[in-house]
């Protein structure tokens, strides 16, 4: 049933290597320094929990690691805990793939939910890029390209 998957994909090219953008996505310090505050709380294995905190310590996100290949590939199991009509959509699934490239690594990154329509989808497909252009922009020039947090503009 393809029609009832609902897919954002935001693809980017970081200049970096493998090891330091896996360690970028992995690292709680440095999660916080492109995702706007916010923290992750995880021991980054298969089947354990995650969570995602706001600054002020409210869960906004949880779920578990559903795949953990490091340095090239994880899989989030993601649902949102803080909207009742984005946490009513269930269980999504976030998966991070990394890849060489020239001098360079291609991240893509897959929210995607067995859902049409997802509002959870049409969420993220706003913050996605946000948080992964503060991501690109960290690890190239040392400095976030955006100070607000997702979701104020």
């Amino acid at each position: 049933m393809k029609n009832d998957v609902t897919r954002f994909v935001y693809v980017t090219f970081i200049r970096t290597t493998p090891d330091r953008l896996w360690s970028a996505l992995t690292t709680p310090t440095f999660v916080k320094q492109f995702w706007f505050g916010m923290t992750i709380e995880t021991e980054w294995k298969a089947g354990s929990p995650w969570k995602l905190l706001f600054p002020d310590g409210r869960v906004a996100d949880a779920g578990e690691i559903a795949a953990f290949d490091p340095p090239t590939r994880f899989v989030i199991k993601w649902r949102n805990e803080w909207k009742p009509e984005l946490k009513a959509e269930g269980f999504s699934h976030c998966t991070f793939e990394l890849e060489p490239f020239d001098d360079v690594v291609k991240l893509s990154v897959t929210h995607e939910i067995g859902i049409a329509d997802s509002k959870l989808i049409q969420a993220v497909s706003g913050g996605w890029p946000q948080i992964l252009s503060n991501l690109k922009s960290l690890l190239e020039t040392g400095e976030a390209a955006l100070k607000n947090s997702v979701g104020k503009h």
